[in-house]
């Protein structure tokens, strides 16, 4: 134990480790924003659009696993996971830069979007593995909020700076983002020093469907009312997200894709800047507490956007909106930061991996039907819909938060 106080994070590395997260992050918010607006030149439908919108997730529950135990066996001069990285990154920059020039075509866009989404897949999962290989086990929580914080702040940068450089040129964003991407990967080979081998764990591997038997045979009523909140604020948040810049421009009556990334540009801001307070929030009232204060506070936030109408736009409500997000974005920072520990805690370590994997399997589930089910109800009822529907998730999600007893 004594050994384990003295070793102390490495900032400086971790940072540059971050760049791979930062990369990641670069990509996703771009994606989600500016992508159904070109899917919209072919197709009228929500469904289809939203659809098309859930292939990443659908190529995450697949592939991520299975290249990420591809590099747990892999072996090189350059590590495991730095390969994948080496490969996956710079194609998946080349393929964002000519994304916007392909907008012309569908088949030619479907082509580039799907290729992308694969190579895309091909480094995602060995990058978030590097930091645990690199990080001792008793400083990656301190690594892991660093890391998470490096992904917030591409988010925020690339929406923000991304809705100015959008009006100068549509692709100017796209470029830009490729760009800093090709310089996250030299940071990464350039500084980070990965063993040519891993550890092999002696541990029998516990499988998920065991787990979820063994939950439910054991009345494991924590673990699974919150497994089922996570699906339920994470189908609202993914369905918000993915439907919302046509949205703006088709209901509100926004400009353009840039207004519609400065908006929610400012939930990702607000979200980033409360990371470290809920983190604080929950360790001193109590994960629960701090997760229901942030649905309660959500689920209004979005009663509140759902009365902002086209007709009602005038420059006042833009300035309200972006008030209402960045509350929203606080309160989502109480929700996001705390469940997962909230998940994890009282669990014995050798199953925190597997309760882990539950935890984003949920999660992934939430972002393939979220953007599905707001696409159906878009199209019967109308973008009107949009932040209701999203506040009845955040609702069904608060109810089984509430359930739990301990």
């Amino acid at each position: 134990m004594s050994e384990k106080r003295t070793v102390k994070l490495n900032y400086k590395n971790t940072f540059i480790l971050g760049f791979g997260f930062f990369a990641i992050s670069l990509v996703w918010p771009l994606y989600n924003n500016y992508v159904p607006l070109f899917l919209e030149k072919f197709l009228n439908s929500t469904t289809l659009i939203n659809g098309i919108m859930t292939i990443d997730n659908i190529l995450a529950i697949f592939l991520i696993p299975f290249i990420s135990t591809m590099s747990d066996n892999t072996s090189t001069k350059f590590g495991r996971r730095m390969p994948y990285i080496m490969v996956g990154l710079p194609l998946s920059a080349i393929l964002f830069i000519i994304l916007p020039s392909t907008a012309n075509s569908f088949l030619i866009f479907m082509i580039t979007l799907t290729i992308l989404n694969i190579v895309m897949a091909i480094y995602r999962g060995p990058t978030v593995a590097l930091m645990p290989d690199l990080t001792p086990s008793h400083l990656r929580s301190e690594a892991n909020g660093i890391i998470n914080f490096m992904g917030g702040l591409a988010a925020v940068f690339v929406l923000i700076g991304g809705s100015f450089m959008y009006k100068i040129n549509p692709s100017l964003p796209f470029w830009f983002t490729g760009i800093v991407m090709f310089f996250s990967l030299f940071m990464l080979v350039k500084f980070i020093k990965e063993p040519t081998t891993g550890e092999k764990s002696a541990e029998e591997k516990i499988k998920i469907i065991d787990s979820v038997k063994e939950m439910v045979r054991n009345k494991d009523t924590k673990t699974i009312n919150v497994l089922w909140g996570v699906l339920f604020w994470f189908i609202g948040y993914q369905g918000m997200e993915a439907t919302f810049s046509r949205y703006g421009i088709n209901y509100l009556g926004l400009s353009d894709g840039g207004e519609t990334a400065l908006i929610i540009g400012v939930f990702a801001l607000f979200f980033l800047i409360f990371c470290i307070p809920a983190g604080f929030i929950g360790k001193k009232i109590g994960k629960k507490k701090a997760i229901l204060i942030g649905l309660t506070g959500d689920i209004i936030v979005f009663l509140l956007l759902w009365q902002i109408g086209p007709e009602k736009l005038i420059p006042f409500n833009k300035i309200l909106m972006m008030i209402l997000f960045g509350l929203g974005g606080m309160f989502w920072a109480c929700v996001n930061i705390n469940s997962y520990p909230f998940v994890v805690q009282g669990i014995e370590e050798k199953k925190v991996g597997t309760f882990t994997g539950l935890y984003y399997f949920s999660s992934s589930v939430a972002a393939i039907t979220g953007p599905l089910i707001f696409g159906v109800v878009t199209d019967l009822i109308g973008f009107s819909s949009l932040f209701a529907v999203t506040a009845i998730s955040y609702f069904i999600a608060w109810i089984f938060i509430k359930k739990i007893k301990h």
